[in-house]
């Protein structure tokens, strides 16, 4: 390979990866903006704490329970290279990953996934939960259950083997996430205030709008370099077909949740709108590499349109997840692994069977883990923080701390 091209390739990987990194301050603006006030420290601390330990936690043992290197004749279920990282003798040079990029940066790249499943749960259990249980919780999840699940496919074990698709992640990061998202707001509990004595839901401002639309646009963003990336090479057909179908999906998404919203419940709902947008991206994450334009953006369409329905279904399960996370990382994302089997360059009836199981199986393997881990947790030191924590906020409580010291804390 022309040495040339081979920077070039590894050059945009760390672009991308770069841009992936940059979707953590997306997340935070998201979810402080749709919660409130007293709560702000406290969702700060746990995006950094995810962020940091995740990389941490990559390094020490994932990318190894990942990328574990599966022989013929191995079931694919689970493999482990050893503790710690270091690149192989052509991990500098075009032998390795196809001159796609170097060792190093595939190590890096794929880091910068590992801990977004996390970030996920946070925003859903935002307000309440205690920050030990959900600290531990982390490590748990991003350092065993992310990497067991991605060396299933993307590691080469066995729902790679038997033909299942999923690009950059619609299943292996966003229903995986959105999965344990579920468990814990169950386990959990909702917000005092969330549900009235009829049992319908009631609304509990975020503090700051803007900045959740500042979030939205920055994952938008670094979606160019999460899918992007993913191409895992500098390949300027296929790159740019990717940027272009998931810019398309989340378009799509964001206009399909803000119609649907306003027919339904005749207002301009700018957080629907928003989510409409993430719903898009996760639903064309699975398949970005293999749509039309015109796919992606049906794709993105109906993932708006879910959107909607999905935000209902979970008021509707008395469920409380303040940023909409489950319905925009794992409705979408079972949405977006579906739609591979129904539109593009693999649709047909026995990939969209593949599809489902994969969706059944990663989808059981990520409740029963997350049932264990929080059930465990709940038992030992209890999840949720007191009632009288909760209504004075746990910025104060859990931090000592105020974010915004000169203005009142409500």
């Amino acid at each position: 390979m022309d040495a040339g091209l081979f920077t070039a390739n590894n050059v945009w990987m760390m672009l991308a990866t770069a841009l992936v990194f940059f979707m953590h301050t997306g997340f935070a603006f998201l979810e402080i903006g749709l919660t409130r006030q007293k709560n702000t420290i406290n969702i700060l601390f746990k995006n950094i704490f995810i962020i940091t330990g995740g990389l941490l936690l990559y390094y020490a043992w994932g990318f190894n329970m990942m990328y574990p290197g599966f022989e013929d004749g191995d079931a694919g279920i689970f493999g482990f290279a050893g503790f710690g990282i270091a690149a192989p003798e052509n991990g500098m040079t075009p032998e390795y990953a196809d001159g796609g990029y170097t060792w190093w940066t595939d190590f890096l790249f794929q880091g910068m996934f590992a801990a977004t499943a996390a970030t996920i749960v946070s925003g859903a259990v935002a307000e309440r939960i205690k920050i030990g249980a959900f600290m531990i919780f982390t490590v748990v999840y991003v350092g065993l259950v992310y990497p067991i699940v991605g060396a299933w496919k993307w590691g080469g074990g066995f729902l790679d083997s038997w033909g299942f698709y999923d690009f950059a992640g619609s299943t292996l990061v966003h229903s995986v996430g959105g999965w344990a998202a579920l468990v814990a707001v169950a386990l959990l509990g909702s917000r005092i205030g969330k549900f009235g004595e009829d049992g319908k839901p009631k609304a509990i401002p975020g503090h700051s709008i803007p900045m959740a639309t500042a979030g939205v646009l920055i994952l938008w963003l670094g979606w160019f370099g999460f899918n992007g990336g993913s191409v895992l090479s500098a390949d300027p057909e296929l790159t740019s077909l990717v940027l272009v179908t998931t810019s398309l999906a989340a378009a799509a998404g964001g206009f399909g949740a803000f119609l649907l919203s306003t027919v339904l419940y005749k207002n301009l709902d700018l957080t629907m709108f928003l989510n409409g947008i993430l719903g898009g991206l996760v639903g064309i994450t699975a398949g970005a590499d293999l749509m039309s334009p015109n796919e992606a953006v049906v794709i993105g369409f109906l993932a708006g349109l879910i959107i909607v329905g999905g935000v209902a279904l979970v008021d509707k399960l008395k469920l409380d997840d303040p940023v909409g996370a489950i319905a925009v990382h794992l409705i979408c994302g079972i949405w977006g692994t579906l739609a591979v089997g129904i539109f593009g360059a693999k649709a047909g009836g026995e990939q969209l069977l593949t599809q489902f199981y994969g969706v059944v199986i990663v989808g059981a393997f990520c409740v029963i883990t997350s049932l264990i881990i929080l059930g465990t947790l709940k038992a030992i030191m209890g999840l949720r923080v007191s009632k009288e924590e909760e209504i004075e906020g746990l910025d104060i409580h859990e931090h000592g701390m105020d974010a915004y010291p000169d203005f009142t804390n409500d």
